[in-house]
């Protein structure tokens, strides 16, 4: 062997290396599903003069889709922006094909909207942040 090997710690990874460690995943997981049909799915909401207020991303691959981000600036809350994205996702989504929709939220965010959008809940995690939760939902989507 050339070198010994070692354990790193490396708590500050960069975008550049944890999108290599995603480009690497992904190419497992479609070798072993024979499934190469990831795209990544986003949405963005900017006010006039350009600055992002809201955004919603993920990806759809497989039939299934995981809306990672969804954020809105705090000054633009309760004004419909996030229902608006997930909208915008979710029908993007279907559009690509996808039967299943999941996404996680803390108790302290957002998954009672996510309930009023269609997703249900399949699992719940408490003590997930101490003294909250963490909640997974799904939604199953027709093709219709």
């Amino acid at each position: 062997m050339a070198g010994t090997l070692r354990i790193e710690p490396r708590h500050d990874l960069t975008p550049a290396e944890i999108d290599e460690v995603e480009d690497r995943l992904y190419a497992h997981n479609s070798a072993a599903t024979g499934r190469d049909d990831g795209q990544s799915l986003g949405f963005v909401m900017r006010d006039g003069t350009g600055r992002l207020i809201a955004v919603a991303a993920g990806y759809t691959w497989a039939g299934v889709s995981e809306l990672k981000q969804m954020w809105v600036d705090e000054a633009h809350r309760g004004r419909g922006h996030a229902r608006a994205l997930l909208t915008a996702f979710v029908d993007e989504a279907r559009r690509r094909g996808v039967r299943r929709i999941w996404v996680a939220s803390y108790d302290f965010q957002a998954p009672a909207m996510y309930e009023k959008a269609g997703f249900r809940r399949m699992a719940a995690f408490d003590g997930w942040p101490e003294g909250h939760g963490n909640v997974i939902l799904c939604k199953h989507l027709d093709q219709t």
